[in-house]
């Protein structure tokens, strides 16, 4: 996108109702904590450079509320389809949820947690893949909810606290920001697919042990 049609783009933008953009921001970060594919942390950052356009109809204090409000609302979400999805697996009786629950492993899982569930929580927001998880796995080991909103509300200040910061003074180069934010997302990408490879082949390897 050439700099004149950015600039028609941001005329059109800044002409939507100011509660509609309120809402759609917050939706954005609603819908990344539920699927996380959706770029969220790139709308993020829009959503703060938005704020330091001239003629902006939304001041950075109702982004940072919508922010924080939609995180929260898909986080808890994701933590309470935790605890339903746990009763979900034990009662399964289709051959690939029944193959993937194994109560062992699952427990072993669960109390790894709960040794660690302070500083897990806190780092989860760093990544799209990690805190989609996180919340789910939160709400299985029935972590207390308010420590969880606590807990997230640090990470979601401080992750999403430097993406509007850095949207609103960098300005119209706030697509620098994007691209970084393309490398870190791809890098820790990388590094939950092999973590989640090495974790399969765990359990394949003791399920061959078990049976010879």
């Amino acid at each position: 996108m050439d700099f004149l049609q950015f600039d028609a783009f941001l005329t059109r933008i800044l002409e939507l109702p100011p509660l509609l953009l309120w809402a759609f921001f917050c939706f954005s970060n609603f819908l990344e904590n539920v699927f996380p594919p959706w770029p969220g942390d790139t709308i993020t950052v829009f959503s703060g450079f938005l704020t330091s356009s001239p003629g902006t109809p939304l001041s950075f204090v109702s982004v940072v509320v919508a922010t924080y409000l939609g995180n929260l609302l898909g986080a808890l979400v994701m933590y309470f389809f935790g605890e339903r999805f746990l009763n979900f697996l034990k009662r399964s009786r289709f051959p690939f949820l029944s193959a993937f629950y194994e109560e062992e492993n699952l427990q072993k899982t669960l109390e790894w947690f709960r040794r660690h569930e302070i500083v897990v929580v806190l780092l989860s927001r760093f990544s799209a893949g990690i805190r989609f998880f996180v919340s789910i796995v939160a709400g299985m080991s029935k972590m207390n909810v308010i420590k969880f909103v606590i807990l997230y509300t640090i990470a979601v200040s401080f992750w999403c606290g430097l993406l509007l910061l850095g949207g609103s003074v960098m300005g119209r180069h706030w697509n620098q920001i994007v691209v970084m934010l393309s490398y870190y997302n791809r890098t820790i990408g990388f590094l939950i697919l092999c973590l989640f490879l090495y974790f399969l082949y765990q359990i394949k390897k003791k399920r061959n042990t078990k049976l010879t």
